[in-house]
């Protein structure tokens, strides 16, 4: 039998790169699935390949990160594995920054997965009491950029470090009732995180990483994948990724 056989995932931000590989990874490995971001076109084909349940949501908006977490019990009937991986990075030094930008990263990166995780914390906790494997999880996707600041990304930094200290606190609370909390943190992945940018700073980090492999977004759906895929007795807390040839 497949290791996530009987539970169900929500993904957040599933429409395009590591969300979208997310899902692709745990139904392999047997779970039903549900996909939440913004371009229903997108989640909609990604469900069809996959038999996926499509939600489209914007996490940004209290009602509609409840309403995905609400609808994913409601329909495939339980919640074992939330993957919080809806985020945006927009760089730029301070000065220059439209204070939009800053609004944004807040929005998505910060609010947006306190509310799925907030609303996710009563279906996954039942789980782990009452479930096929005995045991949830809440996986944070956040970034090298959440260890160490950076010129240029200050506040992409906050909200980064911010998930960090949240997902440790919830470790904490929830370990004796085996809910394991693990934060994801890649380094430069291919993906359309740097579409969003001004196009002066997207040239700029172009040049920056121009002569570093980047990695997929396969590789970090096989590290979510390994992580919730473990025994109940095995909590994989932290897992940094970088390129081989990423040395910052």
């Amino acid at each position: 039998m497949a290791e996530l056989e009987g539970t169900v995932a929500l993904v957040t931000g599933a429409s395009s790169g590591i969300g979208e590989a997310t899902a692709r990874a745990l139904a392999q490995h047997g779970a039903k699935v549900a996909v939440a971001a913004r371009r229903k076109d997108r989640l909609d084909a990604l469900a069809g390949e996959i038999d996926a349940l499509a939600i489209e949501a914007d996490i940004t908006q209290r009602d509609e990160a409840v309403g995905a977490v609400e609808r994913t019990v409601g329909e495939l009937g339980r919640l074992d594995t939330v993957i919080n991986n809806a985020g945006v990075m927009l760089l730029g030094d301070a000065g220059e920054a439209p204070l939009e930008e800053w609004e944004r990263m807040v929005a998505i990166n910060v609010q947006g997965l306190l509310y799925v995780a907030h609303a996710a914390l009563g279906p996954l906790l039942e789980a782990a009491e009452d479930g096929p494997r005995n045991v949830s999880d809440m996986v944070n996707v956040s970034s090298i950029a959440g260890r160490v600041a950076r010129r240029g990304s200050g506040v992409y930094n906050l909200t980064k470090h911010g998930v960090g200290a949240f997902s440790e606190s919830l470790r904490q609370e929830f370990a004796d009732r085996h809910l394991r909390v693990s934060l994801v943190e890649p380094g430069a992945v291919a993906t359309e995180l740097t579409d969003h940018l001004r196009p002066e700073v997207r040239e700029a980090s172009r040049e920056r990483f121009q002569d570093v492999e980047r990695l997929t977004s396969q590789d970090i759906a096989d590290a979510i994948a390994y992580i919730v895929t473990r025994p109940r007795r095995v909590a994989v807390n932290e897992v940094m990724i970088r390129p081989t040839n990423q040395a910052w």
